[in-house]
């Protein structure tokens, strides 16, 4: 992991984001209705690790416990969902490439949301790939180790010069691995997310006519990803203020009234974990 000096406390209260015990399970489905990440208990470590041995790589003593593990997991989620993010990024990694989701989500999530220095930005998402990198090889069939990977790549793009990130070929990176997410879980709400918003940043970046002949950027796709993205996922304020902001990408002035009702939508969403009290706060500024 990188260094402690990269990453920052979240900067509010955390009482309304503990699951301890029982009530993580009983949140869970409301606290990934974006990500559709399984609920890690033994039977899924026991699966996980029959489907793709490689799972068990890095659990060393533990690799016969899949109560341990799971439990493990779960205490590395309830650091994630209450926003101790270095904690919840040191106890994934500390599982190997089992706990590299969690582990990936708290990184980008410092990185995206709570990292204003350049350079411990892009450390921070430069880590998160390599590790995804590890868990799409390793485990092929886990649709979050696709995702959070394109995430960390397209949040790294953005850290870079358009002419860099084209060069080293980021924009094709996500997505195949945004496409591949979806071929594995096509319910899975970030990633259709995510794919609006290459649609938005490209044509953003390089205008319709390049974007579409070069890159297949569209605005009807990207208007058509983001809308999936809310219907799977309607309680998500990032879906929503996305959205808004690739409206405003896509279209410009024209759309700023769409877009600000939909920031307001967001900023009036009632967050479940620190992750989305980071979105709603987030809404919250584009509105002033």
């Amino acid at each position: 992991m990188s260094s402690k000096a990269d990453w920052s406390a979240f900067p509010y209260g955390q009482a309304d984001y503990d699951y301890p015990g029982i009530a993580l399970h009983k949140a869970w489905e409301r606290l990934h209705v974006g990500d559709r990440e399984p609920y890690p208990d033994a039977a899924w470590v026991r699966r996980l690790c029959s489907a793709s041995p490689a799972a068990a790589e890095g659990l060393a003593e533990l690799a016969d416990d899949p109560g341990e593990v799971a439990g493990r997991l779960q205490e590395a989620w309830r650091s994630f969902h209450r926003g101790d993010f270095a904690e919840a990024g040191d106890r994934g990694v500390a599982l190997g490439v089992i706990g590299y989701a969690v582990a990936n989500k708290a990184e980008t999530t410092q990185a995206n949301y709570l990292t204003d220095d350049p350079n411990a930005k892009s450390r921070l998402l430069q880590e998160a790939i390599a590790r995804g990198n590890e868990a799409m090889s390793k485990m092929p069939d886990h649709p979050n180790g696709w995702y959070l990977t394109a995430y960390a790549i397209g949040r790294y793009a953005q850290c870079v010069s358009v002419a860099e990130a084209l060069a080293q070929g980021l924009g094709g990176k996500v997505t195949r691995y945004l496409r591949r997410t979806l071929e594995l879980e096509s319910r899975h709400a970030d990633a259709h997310t995510a794919t609006g918003v290459y649609h938005a940043e490209v044509i953003d970046k390089v205008g319709a006519l390049i974007g579409g002949m070069t890159y297949g950027a569209n605005r009807d796709e990207g208007v058509r990803y983001f809308r999936k993205g809310i219907e799977l996922a309607p309680t998500s304020a990032s879906a929503l203020m996305e959205y808004a902001d690739g409206l405003l990408m896509m279209f410009g002035k024209g759309r700023t009234a769409e877009a600000v009702k939909l920031y307001e939508k967001a900023v009036a969403m009632v967050p479940a974990d620190a992750l989305e009290r980071l979105d709603v706060e987030l809404a919250k500024s584009q509105l002033e």
